[in-house]
């Protein structure tokens, strides 16, 4: 088996996806994909080894994943957006081989030190990408190359998540877990079809665009149109232009949505599956959306670790509040704080098991152990209750963590960046709710003694050592943090 082998099956003349208002075939990819993997196996790579992506939503991204993972070798997708600091660390945990970076991700990467660390350089396009040793187009000149065969637990990527167990790790997910989740997926009702156009604007590195966007429509036969950037009203015109009938979305896309006055109530009147995730979806946005749209967006459950879905309302009766019910090919478990399982309507922490869970985090088995049982259970920290139908209501999530826009935030990273600045002594991060992306980072900082730091200056700070929806929205300057008998931070007295 191999994942990339899901572009197989689909005729040579459907289109696979629109990049940049580019139509590709399913035909055309095959044979860029072979290309490709022939100029990377000319690179010296192979089985194991690392291919880190720093590339946005298009067909240089989908092109260069395919192309690794049918050499048996390890994709590591990254946040083009991302400052230098984090990309730096990003790339030496993870050792890659070969560094694909587009223009949008040229000047960071300029910035970074990679140490005695060695790879190649490709850029997507010519000229644009400082120490470049190659250009895709070289790449794609190379003789094709068959792609090979793996194991199911062969590794297929590593993808950068705060998960579960503190500070970004990197989640291992194996060929079998990413398949097992696509065809878990598809086990639900009126989920994506080989007639169907689906809208992409969900970043490929983060999982939910990596795998349920990306994968499930390359898997079924369906075409992609990718997007790199959201603004409601040109995200309109794309669905209305491309006739698009699937649309997923984070919950700030669907906030957006339903407050933007200037749509027609007609606008969404060719779509048939309107999906979310990553976060908790407002409710008033869920009821907007039905009155002035007619629109159902079906909310789900699930996390990196998981590859990532495990609950989804796509055809059920919908429940607003819900998350849907657990997909067939996964066990749930809800435990209570004894750890047996809790009983109907009470609280438990989630605990997910299947072909889908992670490998656990690289290079990190202290991490690795604090979330999977030794009998294959994923601990999640999210905490759940579910009803009398089986429906799952989430009611607390992991502790301490911070959901912006979809993408996970842990406050010791963001307070170990901060704690760097000179005029900080003392620093406590928390999460508190936004209308628009769902939660907000906020930071209390104690200056040191004469210090005359402001605002603007500490969140600029974060942003040349943080992606920008982990730096602070406020800056709030206090004399003392609260701490308990043992001097830890007490974060529920900041909020």
């Amino acid at each position: 088996m191999n994942l990339a082998h899901i572009i197989d099956p689909h005729p040579a003349d459907h289109v696979a996806l629109f990049s940049r208002g580019r139509p590709t075939t399913y035909g055309t990819l095959r044979d860029q994909v072979a290309h490709l993997r022939g100029g990377l196996a000319e690179l010296g790579v192979g089985r194991g080894d690392r291919v880190a992506l720093l590339c946005g939503n298009g067909r240089y991204f989908v092109d260069m994943y395919l192309a690794t993972l049918g050499l048996g070798a390890v994709a590591v997708p990254l946040n083009p957006a991302s400052p230098a600091p984090e990309i730096e660390h990003e790339i030496r945990s993870t050792t890659p081989a070969v560094v694909v970076v587009e223009p949008s991700a040229a000047h960071a990467w300029g910035q970074v030190d990679l140490g005695s660390h060695t790879c190649h350089v490709v850029a997507t396009e010519d000229g644009a990408v400082p120490g470049a040793t190659h250009s895709f187009d070289d790449l794609l000149q190379h003789s094709t190359a068959e792609s090979v065969e793996v194991d199911d637990d062969a590794l297929a990527v590593l993808v950068f998540t705060s998960g579960t167990a503190g500070m970004p790790k990197a989640a291992m997910l194996s060929h079998g877990n990413l398949l097992a989740n696509i065809r878990q997926g598809l086990t639900a009702r009126d989920v994506v079809r080989s007639d169907d156009v689906v809208y992409g604007v969900l970043p490929a590195f983060h999982i939910f665009g990596l795998n349920v966007v990306l994968g499930m429509t390359l898997h079924q036969g369906a075409t992609l149109v990718m997007v790199q950037r959201f603004d409601p009203s040109t995200a309109l015109d794309t669905i209305k232009d491309r006739a698009v009938t699937v649309v997923p979305g984070a919950p700030p896309m669907w906030v957006a949505f339903s407050v933007f006055d200037e749509a027609p109530a007609d606008a969404f009147s060719g779509v048939r599956l309107a999906l979310t995730g990553a976060a908790k979806m407002p409710e008033a946005a869920t009821r907007r959306l039905q009155e002035r749209f007619g629109l159902q967006v079906l909310e789900g459950y699930g996390l990196t670790e998981a590859a990532p879905i495990v609950t989804s309302t796509a055809g059920l009766p919908m429940k607003v509040g819900s998350v849907g019910k657990v997909l067939e090919g996964i066990e749930v478990r809800l435990v209570d704080d004894d750890g047996d399982d809790a009983l109907r309507g009470d609280p438990g922490e989630v605990w997910v098991r299947g072909a889908n869970v992670f490998h656990g985090y690289l290079d990190d088995p202290e991490a690795t152990a604090r979330v999977l049982t030794p009998d294959g259970w994923l601990r999640t920290g999210d905490v759940a209750v579910s009803d009398d139908d089986g429906y799952l209501y989430l009611v607390d999530r992991a502790k301490d963590l911070i959901i912006v826009s979809g993408f996970n935030v842990y406050p010791a990273e963001v307070e170990d960046v901060l704690a760097q600045h000179p005029d900080v002594a003392e620093v406590g991060v928390v999460g508190v709710p936004h209308p628009h992306s769902g939660e907000a980072v906020k930071a209390y900082v104690v200056l040191q003694p004469g210090a005359t730091a402001h605002e603007d200056t500490l969140v600029s700070w974060c942003l040349d050592h943080l992606a920008r929806y982990k730096c602070p929205a406020k800056v709030l300057f206090v004399d003392d943090l609260p701490r308990n008998l043992s001097g830890k931070l007490v974060r529920r007295s900041l909020v």
